[in-house]
């Protein structure tokens, strides 16, 4: 018992229970049966591992997590995904207990918006309405009037009257993407997300070229250049649909590999390429998500941590942009 407390207690500097299962288990069965004693839910992201994603009890995007974890009656929230997505779980739920396997699991995009820079940055446009990506801080989305995911960015922002000004942030190219759409003048933070930056467009145009018959579809998260040779630009979730209803049979995919699991999981015949990015290995992965495993999973829910706590005033402040996102996705039917 010592040693256990000793290995809880080091879950602070280290963001995970470093905790080994025993080799012999069925982790799949074993987290179910646990899901069922501690009326748990697990929620993963479409960019988690293939195991993860099939032992997950609803898998989606950042607005469809958000949706979720809104509505869960369970008592705890398991989070696969990165830091903010947990967050985001406890600013809607502060009477349960939220679990993330990995505090690691940070963002890049989020990292690139620290609260003093921005609190500096938003005093420059005292009269603009201040609409966040999901993707950033409890911090921020305390600093915001709304909160948007790439799913409903661009009805979020058709939202705001006309005559309203906006600040738009952390991500510049999901704003571009977004006042291309809306028409709109758009303020934008200068942050990127290192998944979807690193593409390259020269093989990308390469790939295209090798594989002609191949629709390529990616993020709007993805520099301007990359979505300019895009067949269809949309959210993960909207990527996903639309491999499942186009006629066509192969695709090159600009966004996280994650989803590529469901994507074939939904359409066994067809085929999908990771688009690739400007270094040397084959496929593009989010190294935050991917702290994230089976084992960590197992081991956070077994002994309930690491725990994402927030202090209220921060919150009770979030709380009101997010709602407000939720409330106008509903009305727009999202």
């Amino acid at each position: 018992m010592d040693v256990l407390n000793e290995k809880i207690a080091a879950v602070s500097t280290k963001g995970f229970l470093d905790i080994e299962p025993d080799p012999s288990l069925d982790l799949f069965a074993e987290l179910n049966k646990l899901k069922k004693e501690k009326n748990a839910i697990l929620l993963a992201h479409y960019y988690q591992d293939a195991d993860i994603q099939d032992v997950a009890d609803y898998i989606g995007d950042s607005l469809g997590l958000a949706q979720q974890a809104e509505k869960t009656n369970a008592s705890i929230i398991v989070f696969a995904g990165v830091h903010f997505m947990a967050e985001t779980a406890k600013i809607l739920n502060p009477g349960k207990k939220v679990l993330l396997p990995d505090l690691r699991a940070g963002c890049s995009l989020a990292d690139a918006c620290k609260p003093e820079a921005f609190a500096a940055f938003k005093s420059k446009y005292p009269d603009h309405v201040v609409i966040s990506y999901i993707n950033c801080s409890a911090e921020i989305k305390a600093m915001s009037d709304i909160i948007c995911t790439s799913s409903n960015a661009v009805a979020i922002v058709n939202s705001v009257p006309k005559d309203k000004k906006i600040i738009f942030a952390p991500d510049k190219n999901l704003g571009r993407y977004v006042a291309e759409k809306s028409g709109r003048d758009l303020v934008l933070w200068d942050g990127t997300c290192m998944v979807h930056e690193i593409f390259s467009l020269e093989k990308i145009m390469k790939l295209k070229a090798k594989h002609p018959h191949a629709k390529f579809i990616a993020h709007p998260e993805c520099e301007p250049g990359v979505l300019s040779q895009a067949d269809f630009i949309g959210s993960t979730t909207a990527l996903l649909k639309y491999t499942v209803s186009s006629l066509d049979t192969e695709f090159i995919v600009g966004t996280e590999t994650g989803i590529l699991h469901q994507m074939a999981k939904a359409s066994p015949e067809k085929t999908f390429i990771p688009a690739p990015p400007n270094n040397s290995c084959a496929c593009n992965d989010c190294p935050h998500m991917k702290l994230n495993t089976l084992e960590k999973l197992y081991i956070c829910l077994k002994y309930e941590t690491p725990e994402l706590l927030l202090p209220e005033t921060v919150r009770t402040k979030a709380l009101i942009p997010i709602k407000r996102m939720l409330e106008i996705s509903k009305q727009q039917g999202l």
